[in-house]
């Protein structure tokens, strides 16, 4: 997807925020819709099916939560979600209910823009499908064989490792938090399992990291979950 003439809806109730991203987002080439609280945001979610909301979690009325989970449940639009500092447990809901990404505030437009590129990179790839063989930087995978390659030497996994790894992979580029790895790994029913969760991240980044101590690939998001670049 070319970022140019993407629909970016900017979901904010601080006027400052709002005149600083439009201009800059306009400036960058991406036509900026406004809501300034959640009806508003819903209303031209619907109306108007951006390629990417920015959705400050506090707003009047509504909260972005609520406003995420109303969206998620009939639509896959991208979601970057702007988030004050302290905002941690809010933060992690959010991306579990379904957002693809977090801004921090105070943030930079360079961020804010560099965030947008992945996350378009992210659902045009999505919209592609998932391609039988996956090469990304050193590693590569096969998902019919389910054989796993660093610079063409296949790397031996345990089927949990697999999954684990294959989950970071589809979803490259994108936050996941504990509780959404530990979904796609051992299902829905596994919210006890956070110990194995972190032993068996500890085991993939011995296989496949230079340095499992200063990993490149299986990136720690503190407080939230994990990582894996968009572009090694």
């Amino acid at each position: 997807m070319n970022k140019l003439g993407a629909h970016i809806l900017l979901v904010d109730d601080e006027p400052e925020i709002v005149r600083a991203l439009r201009r800059s987002l306009t400036a960058h080439g991406y036509r900026v819709l406004v809501a300034r609280n959640g009806e508003d945001a819903l209303r031209i979610t619907f109306q108007q099916r951006p390629d990417v909301i920015l959705l400050d979690l506090v707003l009047p009325g509504m909260s972005g939560l609520d406003v995420c989970r109303q969206i998620r449940e009939v639509s896959n639009v991208a979601i970057i979600v702007l988030s004050a500092k302290g905002a941690e447990r809010d933060k992690v809901e959010a991306l579990d209910l379904g957002a693809d990404d977090y801004i921090q505030k105070p943030f930079g437009i360079d961020e804010v823009l560099a965030r947008i590129r992945a996350t378009l990179r992210h659902v045009a790839n999505a919209q592609a499908g998932t391609e039988p063989k996956l090469h990304v930087g050193p590693l590569s995978i096969d998902f019919a064989s389910r054989v796993v390659q660093l610079d063409g030497v296949t790397i031996n996994l345990t089927p949990t490792e697999y999954d684990l790894l294959k989950a970071f992979l589809t979803h490259r580029g994108k936050i996941l938090t504990r509780q959404m790895l530990l979904h796609l790994v051992w299902g829905p029913e596994a919210e006890s399992r956070t110990h194995s969760l972190h032993v068996y991240v500890a085991q993939v980044r011995q296989k496949i990291e230079p340095d499992p101590l200063h990993p490149r690939f299986i990136l720690t998001v503190p407080g939230v979950g994990y990582r894996f670049p968009e572009e090694l």
